[in-house]
């Protein structure tokens, strides 16, 4: 081959034929390929088997050996092989499609030969597609930029599937290598855009068909496709069968990790992902499917191992949805802003309309706002952009508030994820937050821990950020035990007290750790059965109290009853004005009182005398008074003293005949009284006397009444008299000085001084 000549130029000469003969072929030509089959790839077996763990190690022995063959070639015999040798491709997509991910519950085989095996493997096939994704590797051994993109993508020797699958099985700890990788391939051959915005819809359609397994059906599906005869038997969470659930649970968790690592490590594909409402379908999905899966993992009975399980993969992949609508505020909104590009403004517009849009789903928003705080992508708007609208931007942080009331959370303390979330000043150029940041080694070392697949739950200090205990109402405490102990009866109240007290009051991720039996060993020393510490009863408030109103009738707290005749609201039922006043009971009650006041006699009759000692002389008696006349010098006669008026009844209270003769008996009483004194004068008198005083007062002050004058006159059409018309000319000239104060003199002034106009 000639130097610094790329390889699709490249022509060798090779013997042909028995004779000796020569023939010249292209570098790349399928007569220069090794015959050498590749078998496609098995999994490791589950149960462990030994007939069948001899037969896994048989197969990968050989898939490892031909691996290291392919890798151990020259560069244009390593092309000649991947390029034209099919059994190459079934073997490494076998490898992609079959290999175990990081929440599979199978895992990997316990056997240490299987497990390292596996490593070998997983090893080779990703040096493999790594080189196959090299067009340069020297200044000798490189193949000209444009044959390449033809070469890899009319071969299909990458798609948008492998790449997804690379992502989620290589990138925990060799991200930047994989970005370096995917970025390459995109950039040489841009078709791969094209393939990725077809490859959007049917991810969107596979959340779809999660959404019609679990009984719900989406708004867009559900105008573009016409309703299913069967449509009705579709099962919900709480009554699929355990294995359709387990299955449909593990596929979510797989669909949403392997998305989250293909955006975090090939950010540029947000605005791909983002052009078709991702974020929209995400968050109503969310909102949609979550909480009923997570109901059913707490509430179904299953098998301990297989519950576990199936919580930890609803919690990743509740954690995934989230953070994958953050990459894509990250990548398409938010680093735009930090990098002040000349599009800032529209970004603004289009965070803040995707932050409104979500307020709708109440449950995703809360979720969103406890791991990537809102508030502080609000202020970092506020200080890019001065002008924000203040309105616009206090509704949707009480939107927030309102969202964490509706799904009863309590901010006071961090999240699991919490460790992630950072301020609005300290955002990595990147956008990978520190929760998925990955190690980044060199190469292929640390292969075994790749096996694990997508990158393990992140875990969070056990206490607050400030080091201090979180504190929960005890309505919230209760929830939180309630909740907890639906997952773990065998523990005790007391220990579960503990544990959460340790965690911050944090159940997701006390529940992680129990699973994994991952406790601080403070907790470890606990009983795990301890009880409930009994609380001392304080004493009653209404024990210590005092009011003016115990004991009465109506203290419910010292009456076990009451009459409740006498307790109504508002006005009293049939009771009415007209009702009140035919009442008359109250004038029967009275009408006895004023009987008895009318039994009055002068002379009481004694028939003993010696019973009251009437006889008996008082020696002791005072003879002082005896002199004094008292009532002697009174103007009043002796009968009109020793005559009392007899007692009257008040009218109301007189009843039939009784009524007349009390009425007959007043009157003989008024004709035989004597006459009444005049207290009050007569009116008339007195205005008589009044009138003769004044008229005598004048008398002696030589005051002489005006004549009487004749102004009324006679009748209209008869003429007057002369006194008649010198009284009215009279008035005429001297009105003015009456009570009216020259009112036409001072408008004849006013006028001339043009104060009223004319």
């Amino acid at each position: 081959a000639c130097a610094k000549v790329p390889l699709d130029e490249q022509h060798v000469t090779e013997p042909s034929g028995p004779q000796g003969g020569e023939r010249t072929l292209p570098a790349l030509h399928p007569d220069r390929k090794e015959e050498r089959c590749f078998l496609p790839y098995k999994r490791p077996p589950e149960d462990g088997v030994p007939a069948l763990v001899e037969e896994f190690l048989e197969l990968a022995q050989f898939i490892s050996e031909d691996l290291e063959w392919l890798l151990a070639l020259p560069h244009d015999k390593f092309w000649c092989q991947v390029v034209f040798d099919e059994s190459l491709q079934r073997c490494l997509d076998s490898y992609l499609r079959h290999t175990p991910r990081g929440l599979d519950p199978s895992g990997l085989s316990s056997t240490p030969a299987v497990a390292n095996m596996q490593g070998n493997i997983h090893r080779s096939v990703f040096m493999v597609f790594l080189r196959m994704a090299t067009h340069k590797e020297s200044k000798e051994n490189f193949i000209t930029p444009a044959v390449f993109a033809e070469i890899i993508y009319n071969n299909y020797l990458f798609d948008i599937p492998k790449i997804l699958d690379l992502c989620v099985l290589y990138g925990k700890g060799n991200s930047k290598l994989l970005h370096k990788m995917i970025e390459n391939i995109f950039t040489q051959q841009p078709s791969y855009y094209g393939d990725l915005n077809e490859t959007i819809p049917s991810i969107i359609q596979v959340f779809d068909a999660v959404l019609g397994k679990c009984g719900i059906q989406s708004e867009d599906a559900g105008a573009s496709q016409p309703l299913k005869l069967n449509a009705n038997r579709c099962l919900t969470p709480m009554s699929m069968p355990e294995e359709e659930l387990t299955e449909l649970v593990l596929y979510i968790c797989d669909t949403c990790t392997t998305i989250h690592s293909f955006l975090d490590i090939f950010p540029e594909a947000c605005s791909s992902f983002k052009q078709h409402n991702f974020l929209y379908r995400l968050s109503s999905f969310y909102a949609m499917v979550i909480p009923d899966l997570e109901k059913a993992a707490r509430k179904r009975i299953f098998n301990k191992s297989l519950q576990a399980d199936m919580w930890r993969q609803v919690s990743h992949s509740r954690k995934k949805l989230v953070e994958i609508v953050h990459l894509l505020l990250q990548h398409t909104c938010l680093q735009p802003i930090l990098e002040g590009s000349e599009n800032m403004p529209s970004c603004v517009e289009e965070l803040l309309q995707t932050f409104t849009a979500f307020l709708q789903e109440k449950r995703f928003l809360a979720d969103y706002d406890e791991q990537f705080p809102i508030a502080d992508d609000v202020s970092l708007l506020q200080q890019a952009f001065p002008h924000l609208d203040e309105t616009r931007t206090s509704y949707l942080l009480q939107g927030v508030e309102s969202a964490w009331e509706s799904v009863g959370k309590k901010r006071s303390f961090p999240s699991a994820f919490s460790s992630a979330s950072h301020s609005a000043g300290a955002r990595s150029k990147s956008g990978r937050d520190t929760s998925t940041s990955m190690e980044e080694g060199g190469g292929i070392a640390g292969v075994r821990e790749e096996l694990r697949g997508a990158e393990a739950m992140t875990e969070t200090p056990h206490k607050g950020d400030n080091g201090a205990a979180c504190t929960v109402s005890a309505g919230e405490l209760e929830s939180l035990l309630c909740h907890i102990r639906d997952l773990f009866p065998d523990l005790g109240e007391g220990f579960l007290l503990a544990c959460l007290e340790e965690y911050g009051y944090n159940s997701e991720l006390l529940i992680n750790n129990i699973l994994e039996d991952n406790l601080p060993p403070s907790l470890g020393k606990l009983d795990r059965a301890m009880a409930r510490p009994v609380k001392k009863e304080v004493p009653g408030v209404l024990s210590s109290r005092s009011n003016v109103f115990d004991d009465d009738e109506f203290d419910v707290f010292n009456r076990d009853r009451l009459d409740m005749s006498r307790v109504w609201k508002g006005r009293r039922q049939g009771e009415s004005a007209r009702a009140t006043l035919n009442d008359k009971q109250h004038i029967e009650e009275q009408r006895e009182r004023y009987q008895a006041y009318e039994t009055v006699v002068d002379e009481i009759p004694i028939a003993d005398h010696n019973a009251f000692d009437l006889d008996d002389y008082d020696d002791e008696y005072d003879d002082t008074y005896d002199i004094n006349q008292i009532g002697a010098n009174d103007l009043d006669e002796e009968d009109e003293l020793l005559n009392r008026r007899p007692f009257t009844t008040p009218q109301v209270l007189r009843t039939g005949k009784r009524a007349e003769e009390v009425l007959e008996e007043e009157e003989e009483y008024k004709d035989e009284s004597v006459k009444r004194d005049l207290f009050i004068q007569d009116p008339a008198v007195l205005r008589e006397r009044a009138e003769a005083r004044r008229a005598a007062m004048q008398s002696r002050k030589g005051y002489r009444p005006p004549p009487q004058n004749h102004v009324a006159g006679g009748p209209k059409g008869q003429g007057q008299s002369q006194e008649t018309v010198t009284d009215r000319r009279r008035k005429e000239a001297y009105k003015s000085r009456g009570a009216n104060h020259n009112r036409r003199t001072m408008a004849d002034r006013k006028r001339n001084k043009g104060m009223i106009p004319s």
